[in-house]
């Protein structure tokens, strides 16, 4: 008896364009050792051809790194979000399922617009204010305690899985998630960020901010980095608690 080819079957959704209704299709595939999602993706692409043998269209996903770093491959696998760069098909489920994320709007296929997420950061000046007009030297220097957890926030790559894995951002509500938050941790526990802590804390109270937690804890278990978010929300809550009161009441706390 010969030996039989041995292949992967993946079930896609599609969808060719925003407003219409998605549809499924299937691929098989044989099978490649250590072949991950992304190559079997990539010889889908090279030959789009579907278990009914009809030639169609290539399937559309997005990726750039490779590496687990840059987060744009990132689509619901089974069911669960996760970057499909470290999918490895030999610790899947067979068939394997590829559907787009549901939280942000879906471009083509498992392609989606995580435009919002990158909105957000912008609302929240997620950033160190520093025009460059001059040279300002070496920065101040941070604690090497301190330096070593605000580089585990500073993992974060904007992926979305937090975001698709948590409850309360949905078509009903506007919340920004857990990373943005954590960002605001990074960015107010810099020696120059703090210097805009009580502005970044005020607008983390806004509509749709903070306050919509409901701490599910869904996002550090998906978290592709290990990153500590539901420890950065909470420090979070007792930092916008502290400025709300400051707020109110008026204080010096600018001088500080």
């Amino acid at each position: 008896m010969g030996n039989v080819q041995k292949t992967v079957i993946f079930e896609i959704e599609r969808r060719n364009t925003p407003g219409e209704s998605s549809y499924w299709e299937e691929f098989e595939l044989p099978y490649v050792m250590n072949m991950n999602v992304i190559s079997a993706l990539m010889e889908i692409r090279r030959n789009p051809v579907n278990m009914k043998g009809e030639k169609t269209t290539p399937v559309t996903w997005d990726m750039n790194c490779l590496e687990e770093v840059c987060g744009a491959c990132s689509m619901v696998i089974n069911g669960y979000a996760r970057q499909s760069c470290t999918a490895l098909v030999d610790q899947l489920k067979h068939p394997i399922r590829l559907q787009p994320m549901k939280t942000f709007p879906v471009v083509r296929d498992l392609i989606v617009d995580r435009s919002s997420m990158f909105d957000t950061l912008k609302k929240l000046k997620v950033w160190i204010p520093i025009d460059g007009t001059y040279d300002l030297g070496e920065g101040p220097r941070m604690p090497e305690r301190k330096r070593q957890w605000a580089y585990e926030l500073s993992k974060c790559m904007t992926c979305g899985v937090c975001l698709e894995a948590c409850p309360n951002v949905n078509d009903k509500t506007n919340y920004i998630g857990a990373a943005p938050i954590s960002q605001v941790r990074l960015m107010n526990a810099h020696p120059t960020g703090a210097m805009n802590k009580d502005e970044r804390l005020t607008l983390l109270m806004g509509q749709s901010g903070i306050q919509e937690c409901g701490m599910a804890q869904n996002c550090v278990e998906v978290c592709p980095k290990g990153i500590p978010l539901t420890t950065s929300i909470a420090s979070m809550n007792r930092d916008t608690t502290v400025q709300m009161f400051r707020n109110f009441f008026g204080s010096d706390h600018m001088v500080n």
